[in-house]
């Protein structure tokens, strides 16, 4: 057993020599191991798309081209979860599509309520932010850290806080690409 820690340990340091000479970052062995690309094809998720594997999927989440999805992140797709193409799911999010007040208040004689989770493309959800069961979230929205989702939300808006609030909205100049984040007040 000796000489398969030693081989891990001597790997392990290799690979953090090399991760940091590349990317300037020092990350927990399994993620040195695995690659968030390859995960995300497994899952079956959009061209380009990337998860870390520190996150958890679980049941029906489908994820779009491009997306990045963080270290520490629930998607849980039990009543169906879809993400949009080119969005970034920060770290520590949390996207339930259940939950079980009825059951634990039932005494288990209760199911678990499920619905289903939208959220569009090009849109950036915030670290820590949590969406509960059967939230839509439109394109181009900004969701801000920390935030609770528990209504929809529309296209271009900016919202924050618990529970989450507009904010302001998402300005993109269609002509030159340019965007300008509004807050109101």
């Amino acid at each position: 057993m000796g000489n398969l820690a030693d081989e891990l340990r001597a790997l392990h340091d290799a690979l953090r020599v090399q991760t940091r000479g590349s990317y300037e970052r020092d990350l927990p062995f399994e993620e040195l191991l695995f690659d968030r690309w390859e995960r995300a094809r497994s899952l079956g998720f959009g061209e380009d798309a990337s998860i870390y594997h520190n996150a958890y999927v679980f049941g029906d989440v489908t994820v779009g081209a491009g997306t990045w999805i963080g270290p520490f992140v629930m998607l849980d797709g039990s009543g169906g979860l879809q993400i949009g193409a080119t969005c970034s799911i920060s770290t520590g999010v949390h996207i339930y599509t259940h939950d079980t007040v009825r059951w634990a208040l039932s005494g288990g004689e209760q199911e678990p309520e499920r619905a289903p989770v939208r959220i569009g493309a090009c849109t950036y959800v915030g670290a820590q932010a949590v969406v509960l069961k059967g939230v839509t979230i439109g394109d181009h929205c900004v969701v801000g850290a920390g935030a609770l989702v528990n209504r929809d939300v529309s296209s271009y808006s900016i919202v924050d806080g618990v529970p989450a609030r507009v904010r302001g909205r998402v300005v993109i100049d269609e002509a030159t690409g340019a965007i300008e984040l509004v807050r109101d007040g």
